[in-house]
């Protein structure tokens, strides 16, 4: 049988997995976790850190029953899938721009600026550099890593003075210890779902964060079809930033704000978009997005031709508390409501789980889709009185 090495094992990869047997192909994994929720989902399994280049060639060399490398739901793992793809001779549609737009926020503000496209002032470099250049900043500033994803090492300083301990969490976050601050950019904050075509935006969902205060971090997404105006203006910059790197085929995950001076793309990911993303964008146009990629990936053209135009909404499943998971019950009867896509599970009972104050500490996702908003949200209700999570804080 062959065979799709995918990079990493977290539970944004699991629905490649899922797709890429759909599509008659066995699975490679590759993770430094044994216990990574997209382990049980492979074939094989190679236990191996995805940056160990070498390693990962090593053990992979020889075999004729590949046919590609996939590194789904994170920027982490899509160095190594550049250079595994040019060491074993399989398919990469990644341009060395393209990878670097996506690892490096700095860079892909400086494609942003290089094309005239708008956006907020920015220094970064190491955090002694960020520290001295950020008072030139109008504050409020977001400082970030600039090569770290899941919401970590990111705060907002009001003013200078909050700078040194941001500075300092995101050089820890980062692997390179390289810094952003950005001036805050304010307005509709929308993440984005595309697939590009030779060249072109084929497909683009635009969704809402869901999120809970006090925290951030989003506990899902409303992705909907949007005023014309706005998709068309967001497609424009895409498909500039996408010909100035260089990536012209595959999926493309993205932040943006919709401000009164009008569009402003903060970051990019040429990968499928992880927390159900890449999902909701199938479900939206009635594409198997996901399988599209896992095509892509093996040196076939997907078809792309949208069957329709719908709402879709991903929710995550979430711990109240620290503790250890006892149960997780009604997922059967939330699954089987009708407009319930799917419900992807990622812990077990006996797992240690933490309150959702970043993405990788959810149990997982609920997919939802309909032909209006409102019935998304009535059978959204419906899951969360249905599912719950049972954790013993002791």
């Amino acid at each position: 049988m062959r065979r799709l090495v995918i990079l990493g094992g977290s539970d944004g990869t699991i629905s490649s997995f899922r797709a890429a047997r759909r599509l008659g192909f066995g699975t490679v994994c590759v993770d430094l976790r044994a216990d990574a929720p997209g382990v049980a989902e492979a074939d094989e399994f190679l236990h191996l850190s995805t940056r160990d280049v070498d390693a990962v060639s090593a053990a992979l060399a020889g075999r004729a029953d590949l046919v590609g490398l996939l590194a789904p739901g994170s920027d982490i793992n899509l160095p190594s899938l550049v250079e595994l793809a040019g060491r074993l001779g399989l398919p990469c549609g990644l341009s060395p721009d393209a990878l670097r737009a996506s690892v490096d926020k700095a860079y892909f503000r400086e494609v942003c600026d290089r094309l005239g496209l708008g956006g907020p002032r920015h220094v970064s470099g190491s955090a002694a550099q960020v520290l001295r250049e950020a008072v030139r900043l109008s504050f409020p500033v977001i400082v970030k890593p600039v090569d770290s994803g899941s919401s970590r090492g990111i705060t907002v300083c009001a003013a200078a003075g909050a700078l040194g301990p941001a500075v300092a969490a995101a050089a820890a976050a980062s692997p390179s210890a390289t810094v952003i601050a950005e001036e805050l950019v304010t307005g509709q904050d929308l993440c984005g779902e595309a697939f590009l075509q030779d060249g072109e935006v084929a497909l683009l969902g635009l969704s809402d964060r869901v999120v809970e205060a006090p925290q951030v971090v989003a506990v899902g997404h409303d992705m909907a079809p949007r005023d014309p105006a706005l998709v068309k203006e967001v497609t424009r910059q895409l498909e500039l930033v996408c010909a100035e790197v260089g990536y012209t085929d595959g999926p493309l995950n993205l932040d943006l704000f919709v401000t009164g001076d009008g569009v402003v793309l903060i970051e990019m990911g040429a990968r499928i978009g992880g927390n159900g993303m890449g999902e909701a964008l199938g479900l939206m146009y009635g594409v198997d997005t996901v399988a599209a990629a896992v095509q892509l990936a093996t040196g076939r053209r997907p078809d792309l031709t949208p069957r329709w135009n719908r709402h879709a909404s991903v929710r995550m499943l979430r711990a109240g508390h620290a503790g250890t998971l006892v149960s997780l019950d009604g997922l059967p009867a939330a699954l089987a409501l009708p407009g319930v896509a799917d419900v992807l599970v990622t812990a077990s009972p006996g797992d240690r789980v933490m309150p959702y104050t970043e993405c990788r500490a959810k149990l997982g996702y609920v997919l939802a889709s309909g032909a209006s908003a409102d019935a998304v949200a009535s059978v959204l209700a419906q899951v969360e009185e249905l599912v719950t999570v049972g954790v013993d804080a002791g």
